[in-house]
């Protein structure tokens, strides 16, 4: 399997063969996952584009989120100019012409390429919450509403099922509350209006069918080739809790999902998660339990997990000892909080007797990176200093009729573009409400079986049902009598009550 170019090693001594100065990643270690850092500007978006070019060419499909808008250029073809043939010819690239690679474009809201959906069951109430932003114990009722309805067989599918559970959990808390656990009116109306601030924002969209199916992100092009699937992240970024949450469960199920394959000649799919430091941003301690638990076991089910973040210490240690594969872009001491990252960063490359990399760090140009890959026998390299290899798409976005373009000619817009909605818990709740009132309905039908009207029935009669009243209408005595009850409450309705009485009895008022 060909090793995927990242650069040229800058530190190489010049007597040495170009071939022997290049950086490569090695695909057969592209599951051991891999980290790409550096402040903003200094061209971590470049890296990840050259990087997941090369993973596409030997035929490993790639998901990535575009936060910016210039993933996108992956799409087209770059153009090449004086100062990119001087970089090609810096670093000794053979062969290298400007294409496109295969790609699919998502977008939560479905306005940027193909809806992305899933249903609130598969959510499951721990990312709900998240995304949500509930407390422990608005999340704890959460639990008990999902519980009740796999309990009952109730499919919530999107977030007008979650309403209308809520409410006959409302309605029946005392019964429920026996059960399963105590539930509030209060913990109920704070999760109905988390869900209303999450519908203001668009977010509904992502609730409901079809729902993605893993299969189509791991798609190859009939040449071989790997698909690479960008979701557009830039109004969803605006929302840290629903983009973090939703890469988060979208990686969970691959996790669940997947069989274990063990190590493979390259991965089956590799996993780009930008801006990372939103996934672990006020994440209790279970779920980032959860996350270390997944990108440990993940990789023996040939996932290769890549995080993007400007600093190294943004994800934690347990999981930052994880990542064989390593790009560290420019980094400027400025203040306590930078040089504490510029030592972190220094700390976790195996050092190179040739190179300062705690000053190196603070001196790197925009498309300079210190970069160790794992190599034989999984082993780490001396981190290099390299000039990245520039990517053969366009560096930078597309215009709209360029992706309508993509999207059209995408093998999956008939089965995601159209929404579903078959019978789920909110159907089957207002059928349930419904069965009282009809059988209410029924048991008051008024009778018909004396149809005869006043003008043939004798004077008697007609003075009978104006006193009485009939089953159709009330006579003069029973309204007389409703009025008085009504009255009875206030003091003059009861001083005319006992005068009422004691007229009949023969009493004294």
């Amino acid at each position: 399997m060909d090793p995927i170019l990242v650069g040229k090693a800058v530190t190489t001594p010049t007597s040495l063969p170009a071939s022997q100065g290049k950086v490569w990643l090695q695909p057969k270690f592209g599951n051991r996952h891999g980290l790409v850092a550096g402040a903003t500007g200094t061209g971590k978006t470049v890296t990840l584009t050259t990087i997941a070019e090369g993973f596409s060419r030997i035929g490993v499909p790639v998901f990535m989120a575009d936060v910016k808008g210039d993933v996108a250029g992956l799409a087209a073809a770059g153009t090449l100019n004086d100062k990119l043939q001087a970089r090609i010819a810096e670093i000794g690239i053979d062969g290298y012409t400007s294409e496109a690679s295969p790609v699919i474009f998502w977008d939560l809201y479905g306005k940027l390429g193909h809806p992305v959906r899933s249903t609130v069951s598969e959510i499951g109430p721990t990312l709900l919450a998240r995304m949500l932003e509930l407390n422990d114990t608005q999340s704890g009722v959460l639990e008990i509403v999902f519980k009740l309805a796999d309990d009952n067989g109730w499919l919530l599918l999107d977030l007008a099922d979650l309403r209308a559970l809520l409410a006959h959990a409302s309605e029946t808390r005392k019964e429920i509350s026996g059960k399963y656990g105590l539930i509030s009116t209060q913990s109920v109306g704070a999760i109905q209006r988390a869900i209303l601030q999450i519908e203001q924002q668009g977010g509904d969209m992502f609730f409901g069918e079809p729902a993605l199916e893993l299969a189509d992100l791991m798609r190859t092009t009939p040449d071989g080739r790997g698909v690479i699937g960008i979701l557009a992240a830039d109004q969803l970024i605006m929302k840290p809790r629903l983009y973090s949450s939703f890469l988060l469960w979208l990686l969970s199920e691959l996790f669940e999902q997947l069989p274990e394959v063990g190590d493979l000649d390259k991965p089956k799919l590799v996993f780009v998660f930008d801006e990372a430091h939103l996934l672990f941003d006020d994440a209790p301690p279970a779920l980032q339990q959860r996350i270390e638990q997944v990108v440990r076991l993940i990789r023996s089910k040939g996932v290769g997990v890549y995080f993007c973040s400007q600093f190294p210490d943004d994800v934690p240690d347990n999981i930052l000892g994880q990542l064989g594969n390593r790009v560290q872009h420019a980094l400027r001491a400025f203040t306590p909080r930078d040089q504490k990252a510029v030592k972190t960063a220094a700390e976790t490359f195996v050092s190179n007797p040739d190179l300062d990399v705690a000053k190196a760090i603070g001196q790197l140009g925009t498309g300079e990176a210190l970069v160790s890959t794992l190599q034989d026998k999984g082993v780490p390299m001396p981190v290099e200093k390299t000039l990245i290899a520039p990517p053969r798409c366009r560096m930078g976005s597309i215009t709209e009729a360029e992706r309508a373009t993509a999207r059209a000619g995408s093998p999956v817009g008939a089965k995601y573009d159209k929404t579903v909605n078959r019978e789920s818990a909110a159907e089957m709740l207002a059928a349930r409400r419904a069965e009282p009132a009809a059988d209410a309905k029924a048991t008051d039908k008024p009778s018909r079986t004396t149809p005869a009207d006043d003008g043939e029935r004798g004077m008697g009669d007609v003075v009978k049902d104006a006193l009485f009243g009939t089953k159709r209408r009330q006579g003069m005595i029973e309204t007389m009598a409703k009025q008085t009850a009504r009255t009875v409450g206030s003091q003059m309705g009861r001083k005319i009550l006992r005068g009422v009485m004691g007229s009949i009895f023969g009493g004294k008022r």
